[in-house]
């Protein structure tokens, strides 16, 4: 009753193909075949006159301010948050060492 059970592996059903084997292919040095030739693509060419061109800096130049001016913030909230709590240390030592020194 307080022995575990194992479960048994189950048997495979059906058909068992056996694995496929790979033969290794010889390479020739001899170029005897040319190369194959890349057809061309149907897909458009993406081309940039002045006005997309100008359009696409300053979109890059808007988000580069936008990042830096988050970035430039959450460093800022992290300074003066680290100087308020700086400067309450200083004021609970300041209230210890006054209570210790009346005692």
């Amino acid at each position: 009753m307080l022995w575990p059970k194992l479960p048994t592996m189950p048997q495979p059903t059906g058909t068992v193909t056996p694995p496929a084997v790979v033969e290794p292919t010889t390479i020739s040095s001899g170029a005897s075949t040319p190369p194959a030739t890349v057809p061309a693509s149907t897909r458009p060419t993406v081309q940039l006159t002045p006005g997309t061109a100008l359009a696409l800096v300053g979109g890059g130049t808007a988000v580069v301010l936008v990042v830096g001016a988050v970035l430039v913030s959450l460093l800022l909230a992290v300074a003066i948050t680290g100087a308020s709590v700086a400067v309450c240390a200083l004021v609970i030592r300041s209230l210890v060492n006054a209570d210790a020194k009346r005692r």
